[in-house]
């Protein structure tokens, strides 16, 4: 979980590449506001998807390169993979509570992409903040990783209730504080997000849309950061696979948008990865305490096995670990919700939602 060293040059590279990106999205191919048809999305799925597969093969030659250590490149390549996996999925699991927001406002779907394009830009400010100032705290007081593990084991506990957080827009304190404190008018005015009534500059509704959507991502930083923080601590790593996962997201809202209610057991398989990656990050700790129940000085094969642990002996297979619990986990969740069909009561509420 050792950082690397990353020059200037490669975060200038991944801005660049991202950026450039997004330009061409929204600033050739969607210039105008549009519902992006079935082919478009899953093109520009491939499109996000090769991308953040690319970046991990640069990072994989990059590091390479930089250290001589090609071991020491794999592993950061599947670092930022298990990242990126992690990221992902718990970005497609919130397509719930954007769909949500969505249907509440009653957001034109031509207008909805601009809304999680802006969304994506205030992402990338926000989770930068967040992670440095995350990883400068895990440095300074390495013991907040505990405390991030046992966070993460008690929301992947509750995920995997019944009971579900409804979010309900018009109760959220952001709507109420938003509102409070500027003027929003109560229609839309195209895809603006400001507009002149009665001669005073007004927000329009998509502006509040637009700031529901930015406090709700905000809120799901704080899930999926520590969440990440658990795969490595690496500054680089983390921001990349997160922005690259979201980038992502506002192409696979549209392309899952119909398809949402049928990964029901999604949520599972997240529960499992959060709790698992929980875990992960209290075992130094709770090596630790082992080691000082057996003594310190034991000659045993346990105490042994403990010792290396905590001196990463097994930093490697730990990783590789990682990985194959993320991906399976997320696949098996999903090849079950498409197998299984939902329980009777889980249908009688998508009908109603519906």
């Amino acid at each position: 979980m050792n950082a690397i060293d990353h020059p200037y040059w490669v975060w200038i590279f991944f801005f660049v590449t991202v950026l450039s990106a997004l330009f061409v999205d929204i600033g050739i191919v969607n210039r105008k506001s549009h519902v992006p048809s079935r082919k478009e999305t899953i093109l520009w799925s491939v499109v996000w998807i090769s991308l953040a597969l690319a970046f991990n093969v640069f990072i994989y030659f990059q590091v390479g390169n930089h250290t001589g250590d090609w071991n020491v490149a794999m592993s950061q390549a599947k670092l930022f993979l298990t990242g990126y996996l992690i990221e992902l999925s718990l970005s497609v699991d919130n397509l719930f509570v954007f769909l949500l927001i969505f249907s509440f406002f009653k957001v034109p779907k031509k207008y909805q992409h601009r809304v999680l394009f802006w969304g994506i830009m205030g992402a990338l400010v926000m989770r930068m903040i967040m992670i440095f100032a995350g990883a400068e705290l895990v440095e300074r007081f390495h013991w907040i990783i505990y405390l991030f593990g046992a966070f993460l084991i008690y929301t992947g506990i509750k995920m995997f209730g019944n009971s579900e957080d409804n979010f309900e827009p018009h109760e959220s304190a952001v709507v109420k504080l938003v509102t409070k404190y500027i003027r929003i008018s109560k229609h839309y005015d195209g895809d603006k997000f400001f507009t002149i009534a009665d001669g005073v500059r007004t927000g329009t509704l998509l502006l509040l849309v637009l700031i529901v959507v930015e406090f709700t991502d905000l809120v799901f930083a704080v899930d999926s950061i520590p969440a990440i923080f658990g795969i490595t601590t690496d500054r680089f790593i983390v921001y990349t696979s997160n922005i690259f996962a979201i980038l992502g997201l506002r192409t696979f809202y549209f392309l899952l948008a119909d398809l949402a209610n049928r990964f029901h057991y999604l949520k599972y398989g997240l529960a499992f990865v959060l709790t698992f990656i929980g875990l992960k990050m209290m075992l130094p700790l709770i090596a630790h305490g082992l080691l000082l129940m057996v003594g310190e000085a034991s000659v045993s094969a346990f105490a042994d096995l403990l010792r290396r642990f905590l001196a990463n002996e097994y930093k490697e297979a730990v990783i590789n670990i990682s990985l194959l619990v993320v991906a399976g986990s997320i696949i098996l969740s999903i090849l079950i919700s498409l197998l299984i069909p939902a329980p009777e009561e889980d249908k009688a509420v998508e009908e109603e939602e519906a």
